[in-house]
């Protein structure tokens, strides 16, 4: 008897962590698939050049204006990307550039809920967010809300209806991308 009880307590210590390490996984691949967005307010660090070394938001083109290189596109890069274009940029005019861009606040990806919620408006995508989670930073939903007509309106255009019970019970779990919508009638 005690013996299967170890079993079994082995076994479920296993199954835990397998899902903590397929969730650390989920969060690297979130990490290295981070692009630039406009208005992501960003450090470009020059090692041992402090007067090149700019914070500074992405504009609204997309770029950004160094010392010396002038305009560089960001939006849509990764940050390593960014890195090594302004180290190229840069090796006309220091010897050996080293560049660090570091990311200070993410601000561009958002989405956006409105309707029947506390608090209609745009919500920051900082990571993967489902609706659950975006209705619940907008406020939840108002008093005579309709429970099962919410609507997710992508980006793509894609439209999809998910009922707000099947959210809060498991049965639907549907993910935000940058610039969807999600409606509550």
């Amino acid at each position: 008897m005690a013996r299967s009880v170890g079993l079994w307590m082995a076994v479920a210590a296993l199954a835990a962590g397998c899902h903590r390490a397929q969730v650390q996984d989920d969060q690297v691949q979130q990490i290295s698939e981070f692009r630039l967005s406009k208005e992501d307010v960003i450090e470009v660090s020059v090692w041992k050049e402090a007067e090149l070394s700019r914070t500074m938001p992405i504009r609204p083109d997309g770029k950004v204006t160094l010392p010396l290189i002038g305009e560089v596109q960001a939006e849509g890069l990764k940050p390593q990307e960014l890195e090594q274009n302004v180290q190229k940029a840069l090796a006309s005019f220091v010897r050996d550039p080293h560049v660090t861009v570091i990311v200070h606040d993410v601000n561009g990806a958002r989405v956006y809920v409105t309707g029947m919620v506390g608090h209609p408006g745009s919500v920051p995508l900082r990571n993967t967010m489902n609706v659950l989670q975006a209705l619940a930073l907008a406020g939840g939903l108002a008093e005579f809300a309709d429970r099962g007509g919410i609507s997710v309106l992508h980006a793509d255009g894609r439209r999809i209806e998910v009922d707000y019970d099947d959210l809060v019970n498991g049965r639907s779990r549907v993910s935000l991308q940058p610039g969807d919508t999600v409606v509550v009638p």
